[in-house]
């Protein structure tokens, strides 16, 4: 199977995507794929197999591999004398800014380029964590409670502690703290608001259930992942997260009921249906008092989740298969025609 990675990208998670990518190709042994690195000034390389390696970003020495410019259908080299054409479906595995926040959707529907990954409007609803409230909110599925803070204004907050804070549009735990009494609360905002300018505060629930559960739709119907209840102490941080994306074995399944199961495919439908057609998301949920709860939406997981499925190439294979196609308008100047005629123009 033919695939371009597309990674990178300018946002606090450019390693993580490189950590990704290097991951997928281990993953993905026997598919033809290529690579593509967008750099932190939007500057696309063609990155050799052979050179897939954290070292090559680092160095700088993707610098001397082919760049790329992007036109109608693929990307392209181009040459003194000829072009050769990079098509195929693109897997958008972009984390953070660019890849998850609607950029790089909007930019390959701008092309015609066909895509694994959210559409710009899933972008918007799962990257900013108030958004995503507000989409669990209009679709009536349950979620943790939660208040937004402003870096111009400050308000008291009503939530008892402990609290956690998050920047609201970003992912990997950056700029996440757990604040147990007011005093510490100004630092913790202070952190936050180094990376974004509104900031989510929800209650830090102690002990409990978290599980993830990863999945797409193929020809209309949904294929899911096993459920996992990851191992964490108090929560899991950018260095848990960090070595959790380069994973590629595939983890033990929860030891829950049928009940629950169902109760956790139900909530990522939800989720899922008629806005991530075409992506693989993860959804990560908490269980209290038996009641399921939304924590958060991953519209491009770390290394696509792999590790939570039990054949990660055939459920790639299969979303391939079966993208969403971006009908776009057919302009044949009737009106237009139409006017000059009658103007005699």
């Amino acid at each position: 199977m033919k695939l371009t990675i597309l990674f990178g990208g300018a946002s606090f998670e450019h390693e993580i995507s490189i950590v990704s990518a290097i991951t997928l190709k281990e993953k993905l042994a026997g598919f033809d794929l290529s690579f593509i690195f967008c750099d932190l000034d939007h500057k696309f390389y063609l990155i050799d197999s052979s050179k897939m390696k954290a070292n090559t970003f680092s160095n700088g020495e993707h610098k001397k591999m082919p760049q790329l410019s992007i036109t109608n259908g693929s990307f392209s080299q181009k040459s003194m004398f000829s072009s050769t054409e990079h098509s195929g479906p693109v897997l958008n595995l972009i984390h953070g800014a660019d890849g998850e926040d609607g950029t790089v959707a909007s930019l390959l529907d701008f092309f015609s380029i066909k895509y694994i990954g959210p559409r710009t409007d899933a972008s918007v609803f799962s990257y900013d964590k108030r958004y995503t409230k507000w989409l669990c909110e209009a679709k009536k599925i349950k979620s943790v409670k939660y208040e937004v803070i402003s870096s111009n204004e400050h308000k008291n907050i009503s939530i008892e502690y402990p609290i956690i804070v998050k920047p609201a549009r970003l992912g990997s735990s950056i700029g996440v703290s757990i604040v147990k009494n007011e005093g510490d609360l100004d630092y913790a905002l202070d952190v936050a608001f180094e990376y974004d300018s509104s900031v989510i505060v929800e209650p830090f629930i102690e002990g409990v259930k978290e599980y993830n559960l990863a999945g797409f739709m193929a020809k209309g119907e949904m294929y899911f992942s096993i459920v996992e209840e990851p191992q964490k102490n108090e929560f899991l941080d950018f260095e848990k997260k960090y070595m959790d994306f380069s994973r590629s074995e595939q983890v033990l399944k929860a030891d829950i009921s049928p009940k629950l199961e169902a109760k956790l495919k139900s909530s990522f439908e939800k989720v899922y249906k008629n806005l991530f057609e075409g992506a693989l998301i993860r959804c990560d949920f908490f269980v209290v008092d038996d009641e399921v709860l939304l924590n958060e939406i991953n519209p491009i997981p770390g290394s696509m989740a792999n590790y939570l499925f039990e054949d990660f190439k055939a459920s790639l294979e299969l979303l391939r298969n079966s993208l969403p196609t971006h009908k776009r308008a057919k302009v044949n100047y009737e009106y237009i025609h139409s006017i000059s005629q009658a103007k005699g123009k």
